[in-house]
């Protein structure tokens, strides 16, 4: 199972931190009790730029969860075909050779779902098997990798894409000045990710996806997710967030790679979700990682923000492009999300 290359697309809207911070502010002048807690929380975020599927002031206008959705059904499409093309153009790959399309994301839905969408907008195969994922948050950009692994093992003259679609603006509850929401408005923004995988038995060469690990913490369903209702995806975000991965990661690390004789100083590069300071600090405590270990990480989320499911894709697109790793050697992919659980993925170059 190979990793063939990877592409993204963003939205057009861009903003500094500041200037998003200072919208917010605005919309919420008459509810914020102490506007300067939203300086200083947004602030603390790592993040320097984000993009939106909207310009700032039309958020607003998004009066229903309907509304919201409409726009992200729109959306998806434009830059999931476009995180494709970008993946798959350099490739040489037509779209009619795509077997089977993994598509994830956790801040819109429909059906038909978007990769139908995509089937009549790319003109892809009538033949390829679709392979939709709700509900894993963060995790599932690491986790359709895994499963899209898993298709080409099965099927190893065949190419499989995962495609994730992320637009977290869409999500924001304007009447809600929970402290998670108001962290959630100054990490998180919107993009997508796509990432070609290909059996050994195609002409495709690339970085080899020797294993993959899925790993779920029992009763710490309320660490991360959405609240739904009539108003849409409220978000649910625990400060418990970093400890349970103090708790859990290095031993599943530890363990993951021994079963192939490997220990974490084998491993020459991490390719880590985004999910803001405090997590990638705890996920470099908890393996024992050398300083700028995570830099990959750390410049993606200084430079979009945190996108969901597409972060670790988005990573993983500048380790291809910029950070390969010589041949022979290592790297972990990995992620975290709700459930609470975590995927890994053991490369070789």
């Amino acid at each position: 199972m190979r990793i063939i290359s990877a592409g993204s697309a963003l939205p057009e809207h861009a903003y500094g931190q500041e200037a998003v911070t200072g919208a917010l502010k605005s919309i919420w002048q008459s509810e914020l009790s102490n506007p300067e807690t939203l300086d200083r929380l947004h602030a603390r975020c790592g993040v320097e730029q984000r993009y939106f599927t909207l310009p700032l002031e039309t958020y607003p206008t998004l009066k229903t969860w309907g509304q919201s959705n409409d726009v992200w059904i729109k959306t998806a499409q434009e830059l999931g075909e476009t995180a494709i093309r970008s993946a798959i153009t350099p490739a040489g790959i037509d779209p009619k050779e795509i077997a089977a399309i993994f598509f994830v994301s956790i801040t819109g839905i429909c059906s038909p779902s978007i990769d139908a969408k995509l089937v009549n907008r790319m003109k892809l195969s009538r033949n390829i098997k679709r392979i939709p994922i709700f509900g894993l948050g963060c995790v599932a950009g690491a986790a359709g990798l895994s499963r899209a692994a898993d298709y080409v093992r099965a099927f190893p003259d065949q190419i499989a894409v995962v495609l994730s679609v992320e637009l977290c603006s869409l999500t924001w509850q304007n009447g809600d000045l929970s402290m998670a929401n108001l962290i959630s408005t100054g990490l998180f923004g919107d993009g997508a990710a796509a990432v070609i995988v290909a059996g050994k038995e195609t002409r495709f060469k690339g970085p080899e996806i020797l294993a993959t690990k899925s790993t779920f913490y029992s009763n710490t369903e309320d660490t991360m997710g959405w609240a739904v209702s009539e108003n849409g995806f409220r978000i649910v975000l625990s400060p418990d967030v970093p400890l349970v991965i103090k708790e859990n990661l290095r031993k599943d690390a530890d363990s993951f790679l021994q079963e192939f004789g490997l220990t974490r100083k084998d491993i020459s590069s991490w390719i880590i979700h985004t999910g803001g300071p405090k997590v990638l600090e705890a996920i470099a405590d908890a393996l024992e990682l050398p300083e700028k270990s995570l830099e990959a990480s750390w410049e993606c989320l200084r430079r979009v923000g945190n996108l969901s499911s597409a972060s670790v894709l988005m990573v993983l697109e500048d380790v291809l492009q910029n950070r390969r790793g010589a041949p022979g050697t290592y790297s972990v992919l990995a992620a975290m999300g709700p459930g609470f659980c975590s995927e890994l993925l053991l490369i070789r170059w």
